[in-house]
């Protein structure tokens, strides 16, 4: 895997961060906008964490 997809990746989480942060301050949260968030963090965080495995096995070949 290549560093751009895992900065990509990195940066996609902290946006979804923000984005979770900022819904949860509002007066009225959606919870259904919060659910959805919440759900795209952790596929995006599942992405980082097979990305990172994968160039581990790629540094190990090499």
């Amino acid at each position: 895997m290549s560093d751009h997809l895992l900065n990509y990746l990195y940066r996609e989480h902290a946006r979804l961060e923000g984005d979770l942060a900022k819904e949860a301050r509002r007066v009225l949260p959606d919870q259904i906008q919060i659910v959805r968030l919440k759900k795209l963090k952790l596929a995006v965080k599942d992405q980082i964490a097979q990305a990172e495995k994968a160039s581990r096995q790629v540094e190990k070949a090499a």
